[in-house]
């Protein structure tokens, strides 16, 4: 890959994607702390309730493949302003339904929403295109920190504007749809730097099976869909435990907002962590934190529980995606870039999509009570998190395995 050696574009770029981060990131804490609840009312079935996440999901599946093929041949920049536009859509549609009472028009317009979700993930990837080797990690990271605001200023809206007028939570997605607009005019700073513009477009990459048995590749993947669906499972459900315990929505939405910034934070030495360190180590380190994040949702439900629990599955996420989006970032050529990408938001997104229509179904109908759904909703974790831990093993033991043949 062709770089500056001073990554002076780099940066600029990194800076814009923090700014896009923050300003228009907020939209998502906004809608999670308000789907479910929002799903709720509208629901003829409580069973229902976190639909509207899970078809937020479903959305960003779909979607994803075909934004990277458009980054792929128009540039990052087209790709982004595409998503700003899909996620006004979607808060506009979500609008109406909320205005007329209307579940499945609510629905519809959050599977527009996932068209922003999905150009979001890539943010961290269009981090990357002109960065050196040693500024990849770094440039990751700061751009997942300006998730930090987002964490901010979302939970905030939420509380100035879910009961701003007389239908609840319309003000709130009207609020989305301002920031998708003011948002996507961030974009019009991004350098366009896509390596696979040049020559190297032309080289021809791996097929997909071909990808597909690069273990470095699998092992990302897999790290970085435990990672992501688990958050999803635990976030989308916290809402309503929290409601359903007793707590206010501005409860809720001071726990959810506490587990964004925990998502977020360590994005500012991350990086630095995984230059020093290795990706492989910082994903264990992941998986270790969502391991407690679910003791300590299996132990109570208090406040100081939620909160717990929580902030180590922000801190958990943070080390797991970020160091299996390294590890992918440094496992594919330019001209396999929207090849890969493509595949892994496609896997990833998949399986947050599982993921959310399960969390639904564990919190309200699995149980008695909200504690008991709350309870089946963790104990959903640990299966997944033996499957990352398992693969991660493995690739070690493989890659210890080949060390002796390459001397």
């Amino acid at each position: 890959m062709t770089t500056l050696p001073d990554d002076t574009i780099a940066k600029r770029n990194v800076a814009v994607l923090i700014l896009a981060q923050a300003i228009m990131g907020a939209q998502m804490p906004m809608i999670f702390i308000l789907a479910g609840l929002a799903g709720q009312s509208l629901a003829s079935n409580v069973c229902f309730a976190t639909l509207p996440i899970s078809l937020i999901v479903v959305g960003s599946m779909c979607s994803s493949p075909i934004l990277a093929n458009i980054m792929q041949r128009h540039g990052r920049k087209t790709g982004f302003i595409i998503g700003a536009m899909g996620g006004a859509l979607g808060a506009f549609i979500g609008s109406i339904g909320l205005y007329m009472n209307s579940f499945p028009i609510f629905l519809l317009g959050s599977l527009f929403t996932g068209i922003y979700m999905s150009a979001q993930a890539f943010f961290r990837f269009a981090a990357v295109d002109a960065a050196s080797e040693t500024f990849r990690p770094k440039a990751i990271s700061y751009v997942l920190a300006g998730g930090l605001l987002a964490a901010v200023i979302g939970p905030q809206l939420v509380k100035a504007t879910a009961d701003a007028i007389a239908i609840p939570y319309l003000a709130t997605y009207i609020a989305v749809i301002g920031l998708n607009l003011g948002g996507s005019l961030i974009f019009l700073l991004f350098k366009a730097t896509d390596p696979t513009i040049g020559p190297q477009a032309q080289q021809k990459g791996r097929s997909r099976r071909e990808i597909l048995k690069d273990p470095k590749i699998v092992v990302a993947m897999i790290c970085a869909m435990v990672s992501y669906s688990l958050m999803n499972l635990v976030m989308t459900s916290t809402p309503l435990a929290v409601v359903g315990c007793g707590y206010s929505k501005n409860m809720a939405a001071d726990i959810v907002s506490a587990h964004v910034l925990a998502m977020y934070i360590p994005s500012f030495f991350t990086g630095h962590l995984i230059a020093r360190f290795g990706t492989q180590r910082i994903i264990f380190s992941g998986l270790l934190l969502l391991l407690m994040s679910c003791v300590a949702g299996l132990s109570g439900v208090t406040s100081s529980h939620f909160f717990a629990s929580l902030i180590l599955l922000g801190l958990g996420w943070n080390f797991g995606f970020v160091g299996a989006t390294t590890m992918l970032a440094q496992s594919h050529s330019p001209a396999e870039r929207g090849t890969v990408q493509g595949m892994n938001d496609l896997m990833v997104f998949g399986s947050v999509t599982l993921a959310s229509f399960a969390s639904g179904g564990l919190m309200n109908c699995s149980g008695s009570s909200a504690e008991s759904g709350w309870a089946f909703v963790n104990f959903a974790m640990l299966p997944l998190l033996a499957l990352a831990a398992l693969a991660l093993l493995w690739f070690r033991r493989s890659e210890k395995a080949q060390t002796p043949q390459a001397a």
